[in-house]
């Protein structure tokens, strides 16, 4: 059980639980501060389905969905009562009528529609990891800059109600400085199938990017600056992919974050944030909705819940669509996401993990490309 008598469960379970919850709830009015936006999707993958499941008790709906088989798209439609299926992704970023898009497609194709969606001028909500490497994700910022729109990162650390209230109290002083953060997650992938998601490389598959991003996240949220020392260990799985890890860093306060991940070895999502006055616990940290203080003078616990687990991807929505309204907090997560993915792809670069559209990059490292020999 859990710091709050909760079972572990895995993610899926998870979410289905936590949408459970909300299913029958009357929706928050606080939720959503700005104008409301038009949405498509593009893929029709889990977090698509989790993301117009959610709207919908909202009482909204998608606009339009476009995906790489037509006839899931259709399907995806009828289910959600989705207005537009485009049978081209084009048809989608020419279409008027939508201002913003979310991104839920594998990682390695991101900056693909990332490249085409921004130029179009529309809003982009992308998916974790939002890109495979810093480079991309520059490249995709100036693109947001140049056609005046917001592209925001999904990763929903980024986006929890919990996280901003705590971060609004460690700001005013109230916990005094961080120290250290220690950060875990752990999942049990078996080697069977080596083609899924997160042993291929052709699918951008390794630890890093599929899970080492909410651990990296949920630090650099509460860090005084990023990190500039990093020390690591990793296996590789017999497809090159990163595996298991383990890191440290430190930023220019002297804040250290040390974190360990698998895709091989179960452990709990457990984050802990250490300052002068208190430690914060937060189990399933991703989309987490509570949290333990406890108080370093004298160890009473204070129990804080904001939120809802069950909204995680409702939240992500009304945080683009309050950047896009001017809201500054909203709009500066991508800096956070930014340096989250400069310490990701320096951390693979560093275990020699590179996907085959990083080629060029590994070859000037005198590195072979994930799943390659050797």
């Amino acid at each position: 059980m859990s710091a709050f008598g909760r079972a572990p469960f895995d993610s899926a379970a998870a979410s289905d639980a936590a949408y459970a919850s909300v299913r029958n709830k009357a929706f928050p009015q606080d939720i959503f501060r700005a104008p409301e936006l038009r949405w498509a999707v593009i893929g029709c993958g889990v977090v698509a389905n989790q993301m117009a499941q959610t709207l919908a008790l909202a009482g909204r709906h998608l606009s339009g969905v476009a995906n790489r088989t037509y006839e899931k798209a259709l399907a995806f439609a009828e289910r959600y009562g989705v207005e537009r299926v485009y049978r081209t992704f084009d048809d989608l970023y020419a279409d008027p009528d939508v201002d913003a898009v979310y991104i839920t497609t594998p990682h390695n194709t991101h900056i693909a529609f990332l490249r085409r969606a921004l130029a179009a001028g529309k809003h982009v909500l992308c998916e974790k990891s939002i890109t495979l490497n810093a480079a991309e994700l520059a490249e995709a910022r100036e693109l947001a800059a140049a056609h005046g729109v917001v592209l925001m990162d999904a990763t929903t650390i980024l986006h929890m109600p919990l996280y901003t209230k705590l971060l609004d109290r460690a700001r005013a002083g109230e916990f005094g400085p961080l120290n250290l953060a220690q950060v875990n997650f752990g999942s049990y992938k078996e080697y069977g199938d080596l083609t899924n998601r997160f042993y291929n490389p052709q699918l951008a598959g390794g630890a890093m990017l599929d899970i080492g991003v909410y651990a990296l996240s949920i630090a650099r949220l509460f860090m005084t600056s990023a990190p500039t020392e990093v020390v690591s260990l990793a296996n590789r799985a017999q497809t090159g992919v990163d595996e298991t890890s383990g890191f440290v860093c430190r930023n220019a306060e002297g804040q250290i974050g040390v974190f360990s991940l698998s895709l091989h070895s179960k452990q709990p999502k457990r984050a802990m944030l250490s300052f002068d006055r208190c430690y914060i616990e937060v189990d399933a940290y991703p989309r987490a909705d509570r949290a333990l203080i406890t108080w370093t003078d004298d160890g009473h616990r204070e129990v804080v819940e904001v939120g809802e687990e069950g909204y995680a991807l409702v939240y992500e929505v009304a945080d683009l669509e309050a950047a896009v309204a001017g809201d500054e907090h909203a709009a500066g997560l991508i800096d956070i996401a930014a340096d989250v993915m400069d310490l990701m792809t320096r951390l693979r670069y560093d275990w020699g993990v590179y996907y085959p559209e990083e080629a060029d990059v590994a070859r000037a490292a005198g590195v072979a490309v994930a799943g390659e020999d050797r």
